[in-house]
């Protein structure tokens, strides 16, 4: 059947697009992180919201410890994950969201939705692990998806500045679009966009803890958890490139 020929209201149809442009996995992704937050803070008391955070927030403290009563640390083996799914209020939530549904975007359709939850939650854990290194003594906690979203954007980084290499089709001649190639760091240096975009969002993120000294303030921003989180990031990502 031509396109003249087709029935009025399958032109309708053909002509309507998606309401949403994100990948599914993306889209539950972010639904999970809505309905967590949600549930949080309608559902839970102030003991239930403190229990929440007791058991799913990441506390390095427990490390020291753990020679005194090891059964302490054992929520470690899930925290430096489970953090990544808690939030402290709308705003935060939403920056997070809106941040994971950039980046994890291309990540998601490039490699799925397995590697692109595996980035997430490693990164996660990596940003904890930073966490940790710096902040053990302090008796802070951490929670938020943003070390994980710092590695998806790590992950993208390698491959969205890149320019899309067009083929031809070996039996129609046709020129076809092939994608873009996962850049090595030599490339990302070379590449004006990336290099910028790279030294900028490390130079934000590194500043943070000088940021008391002239405001006076402290900034609760958990700079280590983006630091770490991007590093594992732009690092593993080429552990799911598919080898031609």
């Amino acid at each position: 059947m031509s396109e003249q020929d087709r029935p009025p209201q399958d032109l309708q149809h053909a002509g309507r697009e998606p309401v949403f442009l994100l990948p599914g996995s993306v889209t539950a992704v972010i639904g999970v992180l809505v309905a967590i937050h949600l549930a949080s803070t309608l559902v839970l008391n102030q003991e239930g919201l403190l229990q929440l955070m007791f058991w799913f927030a990441f506390q390095p403290a427990r490390i020291l410890y753990f020679s005194d009563d090891p059964s302490i640390a054992i929520p470690l083996i899930w925290q430096p994950f489970s953090h990544a799914l808690l939030h402290g209020g709308w705003d935060h939530l939403l920056i997070n969201c809106a941040w994971f549904a950039i980046f994890a975007t291309p990540v998601a359709r490039r490699y799925g939705a397995g590697p692109m939850l595996a980035i997430f939650f490693i990164s996660a854990a990596a940003g904890a692990a930073l966490f940790a290194a710096t902040s053990i003594n302090s008796g802070a906690y951490l929670i938020g998806a943003s070390g994980g979203v710092a590695g998806l954007t790590g992950a993208a980084i390698r491959f969205i500045f890149q320019p899309v290499i067009v083929a031809q089709h070996p039996e129609t001649g046709q020129r076809i679009v092939v994608g873009r190639k996962l850049a090595s760091f030599g490339d990302l240096w070379r590449d004006s966009r990336a290099r910028m975009f790279t030294i900028i969002w490390v130079a934000l993120n590194a500043a943070v803890p000088l940021l008391p000294l002239l405001t006076g303030q402290q900034v609760g921003v958990a700079w280590q958890a983006h630091l770490g989180g991007f590093a594992a990031g732009i690092l593993m990502v080429g552990l799911f490139e598919r080898k031609s």
